[in-house]
């Protein structure tokens, strides 16, 4: 699929089979501990109707750094042509991180999505899960993790 961009650095894909393509920083900024800061990337793209791309973290960034998407994964619309910017937290209680003009800070993954149409219903039909959510499959219902 081609995506029509405007870039000073085209989002690249590190490895063949890789989902996500790097988006690198337009700009540079010092993270403190705890704080959070939306960055450019100067990426402007049209997708395709019927797309959706997704802003998610670097995996290396957060496991070395502690710096991840605040708003994992953001949204990007097919109608959106504005500049792609990072919320990026720094979730280090110690250490600032300096983000340089061209590091890698996220990735960017194109996926197809349908349009859901919303059918108002009274009951929805049973299910095996049914209800149960927020760590329902961790943990018995009397608190304890099962063995």
């Amino acid at each position: 699929m081609d995506v029509p961009i405007i870039a000073p650095d085209v989002p690249a894909y590190a490895h063949p089979g890789d989902a996500g393509a790097d988006l690198v920083s337009a700009e540079a900024v010092r993270l403190e501990p705890g704080e959070r800061a939306l960055v450019g990337t100067g990426v402007r793209i049209a997708l395709p109707e019927g797309h959706v791309a997704f802003v998610v973290p670097r995996s290396g960034l957060a496991a070395k750094h502690g710096i991840t998407v605040v708003n994992a994964p953001g949204t990007v619309d097919a109608g959106y042509r504005g500049e792609i910017k990072v919320a990026l937290l720094n979730t280090d209680a110690r250490e600032a991180y300096d983000v340089a003009v061209g590091d890698r800070i996220a990735q960017l993954i194109v996926m197809p999505v349908p349009r859901a149409r919303f059918v108002p219903v009274d009951t929805l039909p049973d299910s095996v899960r049914g209800d149960g959510g927020f760590g329902s499959t961790g943990y018995q219902h009397d608190g304890r993790t099962p063995r």
